[in-house]
């Protein structure tokens, strides 16, 4: 059961972090320095970036969830 979560824990990271890079840069962080800031926003934000947006939050969550019932599993069985 541990290895199930923990091969489940690097698989979500690797998503998590794959889905954070994928958006877009809002200004003023790494993304302006490497060119990210040339491009305007022409108001608002796609139905793509809103779907983004909820399967990054989904992700992080499912993360937590893991997270919390391993360290669960490791201290208690």
């Amino acid at each position: 059961m541990v290895m199930g979560f923990s091969i489940a824990l690097i698989v979500l990271s690797l998503l998590l972090m794959l889905t954070v890079l994928l958006h877009k840069g809002k200004g003023g962080g790494l993304s302006d320095m490497f060119g990210g800031g040339m491009q305007s926003s022409v108001g608002g934000s796609s139905v793509a970036e809103r779907n983004l947006d909820r399967i990054t939050v989904i992700l992080g969550l499912l993360w937590l969830a893991c997270i919390v019932t391993l360290s669960l599993i490791l201290k208690f069985g």
